[in-house]
C-alpha cells in the first residue's frame, strides 16, 4: 500500500502531501532517486547543494528529506544539524556511499532519522519515507 493509498483510506486524520526534498551533489544520484519517488507517488523536489535546501525548509514544511552525507560546501551531517535547529521534528534520511560505523553513529546522535548505505534497493527507501511521512504527519497534526 503507498502513502496516497493510505491517504484515500483516512478520511478521518489529516494527511500531509508526501513531499521528498532530495539533497545531493550526484546528479546521476539526484536524476534517478527522484524518477523512481515519483513513480512511487512522492512529489519530489531536488537540490544540489544542501545550502539552497536550507531556504526551503521550515517549521511548516510536510514532508521528508533525503541527502546525502558527503557534499561540497554543506555536508550532510551539518545540513542535518542546520534543519533540525529550525525544527527538531523534520524527518532527516542520510545517505552515503561512503559509510562506516563511526559515521552512521554520528549522523543518528546529529538527529537522522535513519541512515543508508548506497547502493540500496529503491524500495528500501520507499518504505523508509513512508515511516518517515507518518511521523511527520503526526507531528503535523498535533501541532
Amino acid at each position: 500500500m503507498t502513502t496516497k493509498d493510505r491517504a484515500q483510506d483516512n478520511d478521518v486524520a489529516p494527511q500531509i502531501t508526501p513531499h521528498i526534498i532530495i539533497v545531493d551533489d550526484d546528479e546521476a544520484m539526484r536524476v534517478s532517486l527522484a524518477q523512481w519517488l515519483e513513480l512511487s507517488d512522492f512529489d519530489v523536489t531536488v537540490y544540489e547543494d544542501a545550502r539552497e535546501a536550507l531556504h526551503d525548509i521550515n517549521p511548516e514544511f510536510a514532508g521528508v528529506i533525503l541527502t546525502d552525507v558527503k557534499m561540497p560546501k554543506l555536508d550532510g551531517i551539518t545540513f542535518t544539524r542546520s534543519v533540525l535547529a529550525a525544527d527538531p521534528d523534520i524527518p532527516i534520511i542520510l545517505m552515503t556511499g561512503h559509510g562506516d560505523v563511526p559515521m552512521a553513529v554520528e549522523a543518528m546522535k546529529s538527529g537522522a532519522y535513519d541512515f543508508v548505505e548506497k547502493p540500496f534497493e529503491p524500495k528500501d527507501i520507499v518504505e523508509s519515507l513512508e515511516r518517515a511521512i507518518e511521523k511527520r504527519r503526526l507531528v503535523i497534526e498535533n501541532r
